[in-house]
């Protein structure tokens, strides 16, 4: 089943993870302090990261964890927002290819 994703940027991650985590009723699936938090339910698949103060709140890129994606795409829709498409373990060689000390396997 495909996961709809959402990619925010947030200029304080530790208050939006606890903010977010009210909201979802669960913690992050991956924390990097400071940095990034992803949840993984079983419907939504949500990215936060850090941004600069004039960056924050806003929709960094939308998109699918599809488990029939053959590969990682990218492409702009008519409005010029940026839709990914991926698997849960392209996008955590993402994470690790991004924060090499992270160690994340999606469940």
């Amino acid at each position: 089943m495909k996961k709809f994703h959402i990619a925010l940027g947030v200029p304080d991650v530790e208050a939006s993870i606890q903010d977010y985590r009210q909201r979802l009723g669960c913690g992050p699936d991956l924390l990097i302090p400071g940095e990034y938090a992803l949840w993984r339910t079983e419907a939504l698949n949500l990215s936060i990261r850090k941004v600069v103060a004039a960056e924050a709140g806003t929709v960094r890129h939308l998109g699918w964890e599809d488990p029939s994606a053959s590969g990682f795409s990218a492409e702009r829709d008519v409005n010029g927002i940026l839709w990914e498409r991926f698997t849960a373990d392209q996008q955590a060689a993402e994470i690790q290819q991004t924060w090499p000390s992270a160690s994340y396997q999606p469940k």
